[in-house]
């Protein structure tokens, strides 16, 4: 396809963003935005006819050849993970993450490296998964210094003192969807990990949103796959244990049949250990990073399996598993339980 070719929005994306104005417009600039970074870049679309580009919750990647050499062009719709996207990679500069080749903050575009889009660590058997998850996050766990791009980074301390005081509220106007001790475990844990959080000493880069399908495996021209690397890092600051959560809160079904509750509890162990992190804090904050989920899930008509994922896992973790949830089975994995919503 050449760089001059109208580019075709994936239809499950374009139904996404069609249902607010703000969407509408943005996807009405789309193709301008695209053909503009296109240019500036001196980039060559690479998709076969045909094909569509991919796309995520957040914006579309468009396979381009920068110079001869696979890339990915990124464009995003303006938001606050978005917005800084940008700043992690280029502090990670492709340690454990996809390496970023440029950037334009004006139309939250990205020219990243080219990962393939079909080897994740979603089909690795879960040994794997948690030796190379394990591997990436002490990579990606770079500590603060002096440069300016970590002046953008939200606190994972006053995320949880925020929750502190929006968790209870919500659970109130909502109907108390679940019971009040649940309510209670996250808070907390908000109320230590918010605290304790800030004056540890222990702050790192974190990646938010590390589970399976956001690690792709490296290309390499002459002998196949050479690593991994993380994409879509929603980043903030503060303890690398609020990353766990994603990979218990995806693969369900890869737990074990008779008794899924332990498998759970056993996960979060082992992807700990991997990574060189504190078993108890990452349970900790997953069950208050799934109490939210579960609110934010319990406020969205037909989001009922997504809830019911999310308090199962949240209450499995807290020590007492929620009665009258579907089994652990038959819960679906994010993005599967209302059309095309994406993973929390």
């Amino acid at each position: 396809m050449s760089r001059t070719t109208a580019l075709p929005i994936p239809p499950d994306f374009a139904r996404r963003y069609s249902r607010s104005s703000a969407g509408r417009s943005w996807l009405a600039s789309l193709p301008g935005l695209v053909h503009s970074r296109i240019e500036q870049w001196d980039l060559d679309v690479d998709l076969e006819p045909g094909a569509l580009p991919w796309s995520g919750h957040g914006g579309i990647v468009v396979p381009v050849l920068a110079q001869g050499v696979p890339a990915a062009l990124k464009v995003a719709f303006p938001h606050d993970e978005a917005l800084v996207e940008r700043h992690a990679l280029a502090l990670w500069n492709g340690r454990g993450a996809v390496r970023l080749l440029a950037s334009d903050a004006g139309t939250c575009s990205m020219l990243l490296e080219r990962l393939d889009a079909e080897q994740s660590l979603q089909s690795e058997p879960m040994d794997v998964a948690a030796d190379v998850w394990g591997r990436l996050v002490r990579e990606l766990s770079i500590v603060p210094d002096g440069r300016t791009q970590w002046r953008e980074f939200v606190h994972v301390a006053a995320r949880a003192e925020q929750w502190s005081d929006d968790l209870p509220a919500e659970w109130e106007q909502l109907g108390r969807p679940f019971p009040r001790w649940l309510l209670e475990a996250a808070l907390e844990v908000c109320q230590t990990r918010g605290a304790v959080g800030r004056r540890t000493g222990t702050d790192v880069l974190v990646n938010t949103d590390f589970h399976f399908l956001n690690i792709l495996a490296r290309l390499d021209g002459s002998s196949g796959y050479r690593s991994y690397a993380a994409i879509d890092p929603q980043p903030m600051v503060g303890e690398a244990e609020f990353s766990v959560a994603p990979v218990l809160w995806n693969r369900i079904p890869d737990l074990p049949a008779a008794d899924p509750e332990a498998g759970l509890r056993a996960r979060c162990r082992d992807f700990s250990m991997a990574a060189g992190l504190d078993e108890e804090v990452a349970r900790q904050w997953s069950v208050a990073r799934e109490v939210d989920n579960a609110l934010s899930y319990a406020s969205k008509p037909g989001h009922g399996g997504d809830l019911a994922r999310s308090l199962w896992v949240a209450s499995t973790l807290a020590g007492r598993t929620l009665d009258g949830l579907p089994a652990a089975h038959a819960l679906p994995e994010p993005g599967q339980a209302a059309g095309d919503s994406p993973p929390p």
